[in-house]
């Protein structure tokens, strides 16, 4: 790891495909240059700790317990998807998204953060071969630093916020203290999760606090022990997430990350979304980007893509695509599912990435970084409060990192500035009544 700010942050290694994978053997950590001069001193907080309000709940108590939605805003006419989408809900996404976008368009400056990751966990109660993005031994975020982060991104303009882990309900009152005291500040709150730990009182209890979003992370339909983040063990969990989507009006979709082991299970996961009418977000299986000490699986991992998985990768790529076009909800674009062939051979080309500018994340200690690959970088880019986010040092960390990365949101970030695309992509959701999201910034 990288001791200055002018070092180098990963072991020099070679990189060929969606894996940094050498033939069958190794993994490569790509060499980083993290460039530019440290951020200015600053001068530690000598305020007294502060904590979060204790959430009322429940709010909303005829929504708590087994209730079934109202038959009105279940889907109809056929469509396994949400047909009917309520004012809140739009009041929702327009105060979360539209408006901190329109004004990062029109205020001066580069930093005007949309998004912003919430890393309240570093622990994880799973252990999925591919994931180095744990530590058990983080403790994870106070209630001080949760309540100031928060604080100061909603004095930046930021609106959305996502929880991140680890597993963010290991500790689910605080999750539920952080989701409500974010909604309450005018937040649109995303909470991803493995589901292990998500009974249908925590699921109540964030929904009652008004989360937004649901992103199930699932990779296989069995348990097996080198892909534990799956559907079978919690899918009584699931079926209630499902019917209180319709009770609370939050939405949920599936989080998938192609591997070279279950790509069956791809398949599954996808037709089990759109039975339920549930939207799937899809990954390319990726090494680190940096150094991780604490991976335990850096070598011979089964479930990295080698050049023999390409053709089947492939057509599993083009399963989902021609799924895609068939009407089945998508966080990813058909151009961005092309793009994942590329990326597993090394060739994914420049995107425009606005990390650092329009999202950041906010580690477990409150240091910042502008993205998820670079948690565990040591350059300093401030803390929250005090941003050291500098214009230069990110354009030229991005044009290796970029190549490397594949990130969804980032990349769908990237297409919203082009004004005219998101321009064509808000009309067509009008076009649709705002009936759920219909195609990507691309299509």
């Amino acid at each position: 790891m990288n001791k200055t700010a002018n070092s180098i942050v990963a072991e020099p290694a070679p990189h060929h495909g969606a894996n940094g994978k050498n033939g069958v053997n190794g993994i490569a950590i790509v060499e980083l240059p993290i460039l530019g001069a440290p951020g200015p001193a600053r001068v530690p907080s000598t305020a007294a700790p502060q904590s979060l309000p204790v959430p009322v709940f429940p709010r909303h108590p005829e929504k708590c317990g087994d209730v079934e939605p109202d038959p009105r805003l279940m889907p109809r006419e056929g469509n396994t998807y949400r047909t009917s989408v309520t004012f809140p809900m739009i009041r929702r996404a327009m105060r979360g998204w539209l408006y901190p976008y329109i004004g990062s368009r029109v205020k001066p400056g580069e930093f005007h953060p949309i998004i912003s990751y919430l890393f309240t966990e570093w622990k994880c109660n799973l252990d999925c071969h591919y994931c180095w993005a744990f530590d058990n031994r983080v403790k994870g975020m106070t209630e001080d630093v949760a309540r100031r982060s928060i604080d100061w991104l909603h004095d930046s303009g930021c609106r959305v916020l996502a929880l991140m882990g680890g597993e963010v309900l290991l500790r689910p009152e605080f999750a539920h203290k952080v989701a409500d005291y974010a909604v309450r500040k005018g937040f649109w709150v995303y909470v991803p999760t493995n589901g292990r730990l998500m009974r249908p009182e925590v699921i109540d209890r964030l929904a009652d606090a008004g989360v937004a979003t649901f992103n199930l992370a699932v990779d296989s339909v069995a348990d097996r022990k080198e892909l534990p983040k799956a559907l079978q063990p919690i899918r009584s969990y699931f079926e209630y997430l499902i019917k209180k989507q319709y009770v609370y009006d939050f939405s949920v979709f599936f989080n998938i990350n192609i591997t070279r082991i279950n790509l069956a299970d791809v398949r599954e996961l996808t037709e089990i979304a759109h039975d339920v009418g549930i939207a799937t977000d899809y990954h390319i299986n990726e090494t680190p980007m940096l150094d991780q000490p604490h991976f335990k699986h850096n070598d011979g991992n089964s479930t990295y893509i080698t050049k023999e998985d390409w053709p089947e990768v492939d057509a599993t790529i083009d399963w989902l695509i021609e799924k895609n076009r068939s009407g089945y909800k998508m966080v990813n674009s058909v151009r961005r599912l092309e793009e994942m062939k590329a990326f597993m051979r090394g060739k994914l080309q420049e995107w425009d990435c606005r990390a650092g500018q329009n999202s950041l994340i906010i580690r477990t200690d409150g240091t910042l970084a502008p993205c998820f690959p670079m948690y565990s970088a040591s350059h300093d880019w401030g803390t929250a409060g005090q941003p050291c986010f500098e214009k230069q040092q990110l354009a030229d960390m991005k044009v290796e990192c970029q190549k490397r990365c594949f990130s969804t949101l980032n990349h769908n970030l990237a297409y919203c500035y082009d004004a005219s695309r998101a321009i064509r992509w808000v009309m067509k959701q009008a076009a649709h009544g705002f009936r759920g999201t219909h195609g990507g910034f691309e299509d």
